[in-house]
Parts: structure tokens; sequence; C-alpha cells
């Protein structure tokens, strides 16, 4: 069946950044959980691995909300990265409550930037975004009414 996901580049902290939104949203990773570039079998065409690299993640899955999957990787330079956090991604999550919408928002957003604070907007959604503790910008939509 086919499927969207969401692909996130970190730095070096994929793996504090995952194990966040896994207490966040109470999910469990698929698979075989944290992939590591260690577990790359090693091949002519590809230089071998800085020592420091080696434990780095290289693949992690998280479904989220309504079957919604995130995954991540360390983008580490020694294999050409150049990570650029911007703002041209962002998670939009479209809780059924306001309860639950309030309780991701306060979780998720904790030691990171609010850009707006939850609020019923002129669409008709209760709405709000702020950008996490890792660079993640995450936009909330709940269409359920007060």
């Amino acid at each position: 069946m086919a499927s969207v996901s969401t692909y996130l580049n970190f730095g070096r902290n994929t793996e504090e950044a995952f194990k966040f939104y896994k207490s966040v949203f109470g999910t469990e990773f698929l698979g075989e959980g944290f992939m590591r570039f260690s577990d790359i079998p090693p091949s002519e065409s590809m230089p071998p691995l800085p020592e420091a690299d080696k434990n780095l993640v290289m693949h992690v899955s998280l479904p989220i909300l309504g079957g919604h999957v995130i995954m991540g990787t360390d983008a580490p330079e020694s294999m050409g990265f150049k990570l650029n956090s911007g703002n041209n991604v962002y998670l939009n999550l479209e809780p059924d409550t306001r309860k639950e919408t309030e309780r991701l928002f306060k979780a998720l957003s904790e030691g990171g930037k609010i850009e707006q604070e939850l609020q019923d907007m002129f669409w008709g959604d209760y709405y709000g975004s702020f950008r996490d503790k890792f660079g993640v910008q995450w936009m909330f939509n709940c269409a359920e009414q007060k």
C-alpha cells in the first residue's frame, strides 16, 4: 500500500531527537530500531568511515499520528552531507481533539521556540506552530470545535 512519510536529517543528534519523539507519541520504532552507519557493509566504492561517525544513526522510523511515519538520519560531513536547517519543512499534525492537540503541542514545543500559540483561526481550526529544540518545525490543525 502506498504511503507518505517525512524524512528528517540531523547534524549528530538523531538518536536524541527520536527518543524524545518516541516519549511524546508513545509509539515504538519500526523494524530494528536504530540502524547505525557501522551496519553498512564495506564496499570498495565507499571510503572508510571515520571512527567518530560509526555509531551515528543511518536510519530510524517512528509512527506518530494517523499512520504517518517520521524517519531520520544523522548527516555526517564525512559522507558529503551539508546540513542546512531551514524553514522548508513542517510536520503538520491534525489530532482528533483539542485536548490531544494541547498535550502534543506542549510536549513537543518544550525547549523550542513557539511561532504561534494555539488559537481558533478564521478557517475554523484550532492552530499553532513552533520550532522544536531540534530545529524541526511543527504545525497543528485541530478541527474539533469548542
